[in-house]
């Protein structure tokens, strides 16, 4: 199955997410702090990244346009509790190839990284 990261700026958040996507077999690990989650990327080139659009020092949009230059074909999905249209639009012409709002509901994120894992 897929490797993916999770950053999130709330643990349990990535946690949440990671239980949920390694009872479909995925290989998830979270991350809190967004150069560890750069670095990462950077060298293990995961399959998908699932960023907060809210972190801590940068915003997900910014962490999305540093991963695509850092690997091009991870694929991203944006999760956010406030969102926008603005933002939405943004994450997707920057890359981003879905968008979720929290709280998580289980089923749609299984459904959405699904089909992004499919249309790579």
């Amino acid at each position: 199955m897929a490797d993916i990261i999770v950053l999130d700026d709330v643990i349990d958040a990535g946690v949440l997410i990671k239980r949920i996507l390694e009872r479909k077999g995925h290989g998830v690990t979270v991350f809190t702090e967004e150069e560890e989650a750069l670095t990462h990327i950077g060298k293990a080139k995961p399959d998908m990244a699932i960023l907060d659009i809210k972190l801590k020092k940068m915003t997900g949009v910014e962490v999305l346009e540093e991963i695509k230059k850092r690997s091009p074909a991870t694929r991203v999905i944006m999760l956010t509790g406030y969102p926008t249209l603005e933002t939405a639009r943004e994450s997707v012409r920057l890359g981003a190839c879905e968008y979720c709002v929290k709280p998580i509901d289980k089923d749609e994120l299984e459904r959405k990284v699904a089909e992004a894992l499919e249309n790579a």
